[in-house]
């Protein structure tokens, strides 16, 4: 195997990186009693879903363009009937444009620029980024825009009031938070953790919120666009809703993307079929936790599951929770042999030391949040080596120095790791 060197590796650093990241108890089913705090469109329903028959004709959005265009992923990397998806070189993606906002962290690069934001994308260009990732939902008058979350928040008065984005019209998306009029006030715009806490949305460089057609207009058009469609994972939608959705957000990018490469991603799977059928102009990944959280559609529990997925609906590759691949390496094998391409997002991928180890067991790229640091730990990896650096697990860890692994000490590594996480 030919390895490449990395700069300032720190093998105790990365193993106790992994102990500290580990601890997370999968999240439980949401009882469908509490799904529906807020009220659902009539076109979600309690049903299931079953596409794998849909013709694709059916589906087509209304400009033919897209489905006549030949297939393609940007220059250099090429999608190609039958033989997957090829990435020449590892790729550094960023995550919500610069990097997410972790509103209570102490870490301030998590408070730096509003994610999903023209700034923090426009912030990530100054990288020697290949892609930046963002998530797009669909408001009520049918317009893609760009958030995470399920529900926006704000607050009056000291009450919190919560709404699912595609119960709000473009403009009611628009009024929260920073305006684009001088001296107009927005609602006051809050974010609620996981563990039902409110924090202000306080960062150190905020922007407004935008829509998907502003990004492709105002952001660098070199710099490649990884779509996340994002759907509630509590809610079942009809077909027919998901279809309207995605013909919504395909006629955007449609329309605007050019020449810019794009990957779409989802964890719905119903969507992630439902995308490839209405179009084969773009890459389709399905987003996986790797069995890292449990859910009632049993297509996501495992990277199997979404490897199955992958193959039988003609999907070019897997993008997966770091924990789950590190907890199951030999499943990186068994992408690849299927030519499916592999992608990996989570907090481990702001350590360049695991960073470094997926570059070795030949993932092709990394979604992070600490932009500099990984693409300049990323071009520090691709740099040949140098005549004389010493090999082996222990030797050569100093701050200039650039260790190579013999295929032992590999092994080693990839069955000590999803040890390490199990304890």
């Amino acid at each position: 195997m030919d390895i490449a060197k990395f700069s300032q590796i720190n093998t105790p650093r990365f193993l106790s990186h992994l102990h500290h990241h580990h601890h997370h108890k999968p999240n439980p089913p949401l009882p469908k009693s509490l799904s529906f705090s807020f009220s659902l469109s009539p076109n979600m329903a309690l049903k299931a879903v079953h596409v794998s028959d849909v013709p694709s004709l059916d589906l087509v959005p209304e400009n033919p363009s897209l489905s006549l265009l030949s297939p393609r992923f940007s220059s250099g990397l090429e999608m190609s009937n039958g033989d997957g998806l090829k990435m020449p070189k590892f790729v550094v993606i960023g995550h919500r444009g610069n990097g997410m906002n972790v509103l209570q962290s102490t870490d301030r690069r998590m408070r730096a620029i509003k994610e999903n934001s023209i700034m923090s994308f426009n912030a990530a260009s100054s990288f020697p980024l290949d892609f930046i990732e963002f998530d797009v939902q669909v408001t009520k008058d049918d317009c893609p825009v760009i958030f995470h979350d399920d529900y926006i928040y704000s607050q009056d008065n000291g009450n919190v009031f919560g709404k699912r984005i595609p119960e709000l019209c473009l403009s009611e998306f628009l009024s929260y938070g920073l305006q684009r009029e001088a001296g107009k006030e927005g609602k006051v715009l809050v974010r609620k953790t996981k563990d039902g806490k409110i924090y202000n949305w306080e960062v150190e460089q905020d922007d407004t919120l935008c829509t998907l057609q502003e990004a492709f207009l105002k952001v660098e058009p070199s710099l490649g666009f990884n779509i996340e469609l994002k759907f509630d994972d509590h809610i079942v939608y009809e077909q027919a809703y998901l279809t309207h959705v995605l013909q919504a957000i395909l006629k955007v990018v449609t329309d605007y993307a050019k020449d810019r490469p794009i990957i779409f991603s989802t964890f719905q799977p119903d969507a992630a079929i439902l995308v490839r059928k209405l179009q084969s102009t773009y890459p389709v990944f399905f987003l996986t936790n790797g069995g890292c959280e449990i859910y009632e559609d049993l297509r996501r529990n495992s990277l199997e599951e979404a490897l199955k997925l992958s193959l039988e609906n003609g999907l070019e590759g897997i993008v997966s929770e770091i924990k789950g691949i590190f907890r199951n390496p030999g499943a990186v094998s068994k992408i690849k042999e299927s030519n499916l391409s592999l992608l990996t997002y989570g907090k481990l991928n702001n350590v360049p030391e695991a960073v470094y180890m997926q570059h070795l067991m030949g993932i092709d790229g990394v979604i992070v949040d600490f932009v500099q640091e990984i693409t300049e730990a990323v071009a520090d990896m691709m740099k040949p080596a140098k005549i004389g650096e010493e090999e082996g697990l222990t030797e050569g860890i100093g701050k200039n120095s650039k260790p190579q692994f013999s295929q032992q000490e590999l092994s080693f590594l990839y069955k000590l790791i999803p040890q390490l996480l199990l304890l």
